[in-house]
């Protein structure tokens, strides 16, 4: 979702006449997109302001806004900490950034505007796609739900859904500009209706993104298992281009943290879902998230962690220390987990996962797979002369580019269907000559240098252009 806000942020700046900046140049404007979901967010911020000071100083007239969850947690705190900090703005307003930066050069002073509500839906805003072959689709924004460790929803609000027409008028304009895989954005996607009345709106959604011509993969991003229902399951099973893939935050197997992180399920529904999702998808890549060590947290309820993971068998696990977020119920709760406690508690877990990942990943040896090719996925690509793409279950997979089915060059954005010869706990590996490989509109563009950019128009159609290589009236912009 920050990557998405981040695409509309450099739509935005386009459109107000704005070029990037090139890599060895210095920008006359950087914007940081804060997260604020991990302690770390809030280092990585203050030490990169702190950095970029005496830049700033040496070129005088350069601009810094900050933005997004941390920049509305923080407010006022960021320009007291870095008074060098032109504008702050919030997760409700990002559409007033050009405003901002504007003003702030005229009055020669920092801007700092949060907004306790939405302005407008970020999709009705203009976003230069970082992609030329996947799309992010917000269907909603905010959370209705109130864990206690999150501090989502005090940042981003309570849930606003977009209607599916709209929905759909944008994956149908990705679509038609060579788009070929969207993915579906939501705090909680099995949420979506709320706002509408319609509880089965999500599955319905799944359903009519299947007659989308043209677009080859669907994927969401992230269920809560409260919500999940089985018309979901049977819409991912039953239409064909919604990939089989499934990532639902577990986040604790105790049902003694589970309640007391206010996750509204236990863990026997949570391997229900998993069950009856293999059954109907028994191909299908679960992934999750865990969180080690919330308050409370005694060496029994990190066993039944384990033993849900054992249970669940997830293809991949993305797990996290508990981190102290200011503001929320968690971090003023008693008995905080020692440190090293901690450390020791993730370090198996991961072992456990790393494990499991690597005997399933092992049985995919010598099965074929088709790879949707991206930019840059794999550190050792160029020393290994491999390219590297997602399978459509999720999966990372590392192949060679080399041979009969191939082609001609094979681009970030072209299908190639090979097969797995060698596996590891993170990724799959296809090292012989590719079965098919089938070029297209989204490989034709990256090839030439150019991405979607959409209009912001609600059921307008998104254009492709250029990015522009003569100097911006008013200076080159970085957007992180």
């Amino acid at each position: 979702m920050n990557v998405h806000d981040s695409e509309r942020l450099a739509g935005l700046l386009e459109d107000a006449g704005y070029v990037r900046s090139g890599a060895e140049a210095t920008p006359d404007v950087v914007v940081f997109n804060t997260c604020a979901v991990r302690e770390n967010a809030d280092n990585r911020l203050y030490g990169n302001l702190g950095r970029l000071r005496p830049v700033k100083d040496s070129h005088p007239g350069m601009q810094i806004a900050v933005g997004g969850c941390l920049a509305q947690k923080d407010r006022g705190e960021i320009v007291r900490r870095a008074p060098w900090v032109d504008v702050v703005f919030g997760t409700h307003n990002i559409g007033s950034l050009p405003t901002l930066l504007e003003r702030s050069r005229h009055n020669r002073e920092a801007q700092v505007e949060i907004e306790e509500a939405l302005e407008v839906f970020p999709s009705t805003l203009p976003a230069r796609r970082d992609s030329a072959h996947s799309g992010w689709v917000s269907i909603s924004v905010g959370c209705n739900n109130t864990c206690t460790f999150c501090i989502v929803p005090a940042l981003r609000g309570k849930e606003r859904d977009r209607r599916p027409g709209e929905i759909l008028a944008e994956v149908s304009a990705l679509v038609a500009e060579g788009v070929s895989e969207v993915t579906l954005l939501g705090q909680n996607v099995n949420a979506y209706g709320v706002e509408f009345g319609d509880r089965h709106a999500f599955g319905k959604l799944l359903r009519a993104c299947g007659s989308v011509e043209g677009l080859e993969r669907v994927r969401f991003t992230s269920p809560h298992p409260r919500e999940f229902t089985d018309d979901v399951i049977e819409a991912m099973a039953e239409t064909p281009n919604v990939c089989p893939q499934l990532h639902m935050p577990l986040q604790s197997g105790s049902d003694r943290v589970l309640r007391a992180m206010r996750r509204s399920y236990r863990a026997e529904r949570f391997l229900g879902i998993v069950e009856r999702v293999r059954a109907a998808i028994p191909d299908a890549a679960i992934t999750t998230d865990i969180i080690v060590g919330f308050p409370g947290e005694t060496e029994e309820d990190f066993q039944e962690t384990l033993e849900v993971v054992r249970r669940s068998r997830f293809s991949q696990a993305f797990t996290f220390q508990y981190s102290k977020r200011p503001g929320t119920p968690a971090a003023e709760m008693d008995d905080q987990v020692p440190k090293e406690v901690v450390q020791e508690r993730y370090d198996r877990l991961v072992r456990l996962q790393d494990d499991i990942s690597w005997d399933l990943n092992k049985e995919l040896v010598g099965t074929e797979v088709e790879v949707l090719v991206t930019e840059g996925a794999g550190r050792k690509d160029a020393e290994t002369r491999r390219l590297s793409g997602r399978a459509r279950d999720g999966r990372l997979v590392h192949f060679s580019p080399v041979g009969g089915g191939v082609d001609g060059e094979v681009r970030p954005g072209d299908l190639v269907r090979t097969l797995v010869t060698h596996a590891a706990p993170h990724h799959l590996v296809a090292d012989g000559e590719p079965l098919a490989h089938r070029r297209t509109r989204a490989g034709d563009h990256w090839e030439a240098g150019v991405r979607p950019k959409t209009s912001g128009v609600s059921l307008g159609l998104p254009s492709f252009g250029r990015p522009a290589t003569e100097p911006a009236p008013v200076g080159g912009c970085e957007v992180r």
